[in-house]
């Protein structure tokens, strides 16, 4: 498992190893933002989770996901 310092670390380590789609949440599914491409809970699986919490103000927490989509290998990620 990779562990990084950083969300900057971890979004650019994700990216040499081929997670280079944006995704964003929309409702019930994810969308990538380069092809306009919808993924259903179905479609996809989370492979990678790395979580990195703000010293002093929660409000500097944040999640970045690596994420797969089962058919049609896409990779990338969410945040």
């Amino acid at each position: 498992m990779y562990q990084y310092d950083t969300v900057v670390s971890a979004i650019n380590g994700l990216k040499e190893r081929g997670y280079t789609l944006d995704f964003n949440i929309a409702f019930d599914k994810i969308i990538c933002v380069q092809n306009e491409i919808c993924l259903n809970p179905s479609q996809f699986e989370i492979t990678e989770v790395h979580r990195f919490e703000g010293d002093t103000n929660p409000s500097d927490e944040d999640v970045v996901y690596g994420v797969e989509s089962k058919e049609g290998n896409m990779k990338g990620i969410i945040t």
